[in-house]
């Protein structure tokens, strides 16, 4: 999800995976696949900047799952084995 802001300040997030497209004019205009539009106080950049840096850190997650260096955050009964993330099964289990 990312962040973005209503032009009365309240943040709210957003499933980069259901945005249709962004545009600015004057406002930003941040389109969802089903019709849903919102005007945000962030840029067009911004927005786009957001959804790349979405995007990479999912890929990074992944990267890191499948060498098996994926250290989730969230505290210590995540770390004791609670997590429902499953790892990628290494090279020698496939």
């Amino acid at each position: 999800m990312i962040r973005v802001t209503r032009l009365n300040g309240e943040q709210f997030a957003l499933n980069p995976d259901l945005i249709e497209r962004v545009e600015a004019h004057p406002d930003t205009v941040v389109h969802l696949v089903d019709g849903t539009r919102y005007v945000v106080t962030e840029t067009v950049d911004d927005v786009l900047r957001e959804i790349l840096e979405y995007r990479a850190g999912i890929l990074a997650t992944s990267y890191e799952m499948d060498r098996g260096e994926y250290r989730p955050a969230g505290g210590p009964q995540i770390l004791a084995g609670v997590s429902s993330v499953v790892p990628f099964p290494g090279p020698e289990e496939r």
